[in-house]
């Protein structure tokens, strides 16, 4: 498939096993990086806040990725029973599949690969990571990295942990977690915030953080010039 570079996003589908999923890709002329966007309950490739944290990457000259994780059928299924959205293994294997969907786009392989995970998604991304040595940094925003189980240990991904100070029980799974990860990590509270980061200028925080922690960890052989 033909792939565009800009901040404009273009739709693309997945496949993961048998299931097609609906993504969206930005790429900007020179990116060094890609990020995939691992979302939580209820939410998918066209979340608000998560759009915002991507278009802020993407001024950083990283391109991003946002996905369904489930499929229509699968979301219509989850609203009503809440199973899928904490099935770590499934979500696992769907992020694992769009990144090797990622690393097969002839204009996407020079480029690192990171993690932006959210909720239960966050789970995923650290599991997946685990298993992906070309996944270079992780980051989580009011993630759930507990849930991730005996897979933290394994990590070795750069990972970043941002919590809101008011999510309280979240921030204590959060630094449960970063006592298992034996990569490097860090804990970043961001003051005044829940665990959706609704709050004024909270959400921006996160984009600030996320983006020097990708851009820090970035390892790349050279920067993307032109479409193929």
């Amino acid at each position: 498939m033909r792939i565009s570079c800009g901040v404009t996003p273009d739709a693309v589908v997945i496949q993961a096993d048998t299931v097609k999923l609906k993504g969206l890709l930005r790429l900007p002329h020179d990116a060094i990086s890609i990020v995939l966007f691992a979302h939580g309950s209820g939410s998918g490739r066209l979340s608000p806040r998560n759009n915002f944290v991507a278009e802020r990457l993407g001024e950083e000259r990283t391109g991003t990725l946002l996905f369904d994780l489930l499929t229509e059928d699968e979301e219509q299924v989850d609203a009503l029973t809440a199973e899928l959205r904490f099935d770590i293994e499934l979500l696992t294997a769907r992020l694992m599949a769009a990144t090797k969907w990622v690393l097969r786009q002839e204009c996407l392989q020079a480029l690192s690969v990171g993690y932006f995970g959210a909720s239960t998604g966050a789970a995923a991304a650290l599991s997946a990571a685990a298993q992906i040595p070309q996944v270079t940094a992780v980051v989580s925003r009011g993630g759930r990295p507990d849930l991730a189980g005996s897979a933290l240990s394994r990590v070795r991904a750069a990972t970043l942990l941002i919590v809101g100070a008011d999510d309280t029980r979240v921030l204590a799974l959060n630094r449960q977690a970063l006592r298992q990860l034996s990569c490097e990590a860090q804990l970043a509270v961001v003051p005044g915030a829940t665990h959706l980061f609704v709050e004024p200028g909270t959400l921006e925080q996160v984009a600030s953080l996320a983006s020097a922690w990708f851009a820090d960890h970035a390892r790349v052989s050279r920067p993307v010039t032109g479409a193929k």
